[in-house]
């Protein structure tokens, strides 16, 4: 009895009528043990649950698929062989040497970012935290915010989301746990792909008034001492200071704390658009209110000694379209100016102005952050962004929901800087789709170990494979395709060869997608359970950029829906060709 009424709690009589990619986009709250969503995942230092086991069954697989030989495999033993413990390490992935390259300049390459870092979970009446700085740094984050206001004690600025119930968190107490995360990077960095020190950018929100604004900076000089950039990185008499050749290059940044700040034009921008009908009403409600309260306080310029800090990147909210549109729109506004635009508003000029926004983000900065609705730490879709070339998109770092799972994937083993593709740099021509078609074939062999929730036998479940492939000019995710789901043959003498469990699934089918070719393209992996009259469960997750992946038989260590690791291993063969 207790069983049915479990399975009629999570009754939902139309879940397979109305499809799962909403429900698919949404992950759980993120806590100190996550590995992912930065780009960190892939690193070794990030693998702390020790050897992955490989089913029996996926051992004789591997055998028939003429990867291993029996001895190799180990079929006839319960311990790893060397040949079989050497393909379970090797990477999934191979991120190519030349995106990792630190020699262009510094709008060339897409920045791992996070938004409202400061808060563990909800953007209205959430709990700030300087640990969510170290958090998100340690998984990879290169750009955090910090919302910094006056306090009490004049002289201690805090950090909060103003005009809502977020608790605040000393200004000083998270420039000493950034401070810290760099020092301890520092000594950790080995000259190798993915584990050098990179540059930390704080996106600063400002709310101070002048007071409160020159013990920033007096704050962030006494902690962060010679690791601030507070100056440029260039002599005078240099090709920068000439006018050409403008923009740093990420080499020269070295692993320095680079402020971005706040440029006040004479026109103001609406921040955002509440028209949309995306988020539940009272959410809508809630962010209507938040928003007046905003409007009724008075803007504060920013002083001089501020604004001197925001040395590479001066953020302006456009109050039109003319920072796309105008050529010369650099000689106006600051000479190294970051355009800070809402999602809401970028996805009113796309698709019918990429190709100048792309051309604007070839040379210039952009920072695209979550519209005000999306409070409850839900986030954009950052693919369609960096589709037209936008180097920042700002993440709600809180939830490893569909947006920081392909946040992840493009980033993974890394440094938080990617290059961008060449059509989206100078001399490109904005144009990210080749011409081409190309083809995905899947091979799915198995998994082991998927994890179950506390209240589920594993007799109970339905495993199977699904997966969404994510195309920049795809508004949406698309191209669901998934495998039958496995089912363990209860009568074991009737059934021919290996009958593993339903945790050590084996599909052996293939998935094939056709699309066009572009750089960008991500495919979403999700092993669920096909459970009747209920919601599909998802128990562990994986995106991959298909530009990274390898052409063989590989296996994938799988992460919760926390972004954590877990023992569970999918045996997978990408195989991409030309149509």
């Amino acid at each position: 009895m207790s069983d049915l009424s479990s399975r009629l709690s999570k009754l939902n009589v139309f879940s397979k009528l109305t499809g799962e990619d909403d429900e698919d986009e949404y992950g759980e709250k993120i806590d100190y043990e996550s590995v992912a969503g930065g780009g960190h995942a892939g690193r070794r230092t990030a693998i702390t649950t020790g050897q992955l086991r490989v089913s029996h069954a996926l051992r004789s697989f591997l055998v028939i698929q003429n990867v291993l030989n029996e001895a190799e495999a180990g079929v006839d033993s319960d311990q790893p062989t060397e040949a079989l413990e050497a393909l379970v390490q090797r990477p999934h992935i191979q991120v190519p040497a030349h995106l990792t390259d630190r020699s262009h300049t510094l709008p060339e390459y897409f920045i791992s970012s996070s938004h409202n870092t400061y808060l563990m979970a909800h953007q209205l009446f959430g709990k700030s935290s300087a640990v969510a700085y170290e958090r998100a740094l340690r998984t990879g984050a290169r750009c955090v915010e910090i919302d910094a206001w006056n306090s009490d004690d004049k002289e201690e600025p805090k950090v909060t989301h103003g005009y809502t119930l977020v608790s605040h968190i000393a200004f000083r107490a998270v420039c000493e746990t950034i401070r810290d995360v760099v020092d301890q990077e520092a000594a950790e960095a080995v000259d190798e792909q993915g584990y050098r020190a990179a540059p930390i950018f704080l996106s600063l929100e400002n709310h101070c008034d002048a007071y409160g604004q020159q013990r920033l900076v007096s704050i962030m000089k006494e902690v962060f001492s010679d690791r601030l950039l507070s100056k440029s990185v260039r002599d005078r008499g240099h090709l920068e200071q000439e006018g050409a050749n403008d923009h740093v290059r990420l080499d020269e940044l070295g692993s320095k704390i680079c402020v971005i700040v706040e440029y006040h034009s004479n026109e103001v921008a609406e921040e955002d658009d509440l028209s949309e009908s995306s988020e539940d009403e009272e959410e809508r409600r809630n962010h209507q209110k938040y928003r007046e309260q905003k409007a009724a306080a008075a803007s504060n310029v920013i002083v001089p000694e501020l604004a001197a800090l925001g040395v590479y990147a001066q953020s302006v909210k456009p109050p039109d379209n003319s920072w796309f549109e105008d050529a010369e729109y650099g000689s106006r506004e600051p000479h190294h100016h970051l355009i800070n635009v809402s999602e809401t508003q970028l996805l009113q000029h796309m698709p019918a102005n990429s190709g100048k926004i792309s051309r604007h983000n070839a040379g210039a900065l952009v920072r695209v952050f979550p519209k005000g609705t999306r409070i409850s730490s839900r986030n954009l879709r950052p693919v369609p962004f960096w589709g037209v070339g936008s180097q920042i998109c700002a993440l709600n770092w809180q939830t490893y929901g569909a947006g920081m799972q392909c946040n992840e994937a493009l980033f993974t083993g890394t440094d938080g800087y990617v290059l961008k593709p060449a059509a989206l740099r100078p001399g490109g021509n904005g144009q990210l789709n080749t011409g081409r078609r190309k083809r995905l074939r899947l091979h799915v062999g198995g998994a082991t170990d998927i994890p179950l929730p506390p209240d589920r036998d594993a007799s109970e479940i339905k495993p199977y494979l699904t997966c969404s492939m994510v195309h920049p000019n795809e508004e949406k995710l698309a191209a669901k395709q998934k495998t039958g789901h496995y089912h363990q043959h209860r009568l074991g003498f009737l059934h021919r060869g290996e009958n593993p469990p339903p945790t050590d699934p084996i599909w052996d089918e293939q998935l094939q997608w056709e699309y066009d070719d572009n750089e960008l393209v991500f495919l979403r992996i999700m092993i669920k359970s096909d459970d009747s009259w209920s919601r599909n469960p998802t128990f562990v997750v994986c995106t991959v950029r298909l530009l990274y992946t390898r052409p063989e038989w590989n296996f994938i260590r799988l992460l919760d829906l926390k972004g954590k690791e877990t023992k569970c291993s999918l045996l997978v063969k990408f195989e991409l060709e030309d149509i």
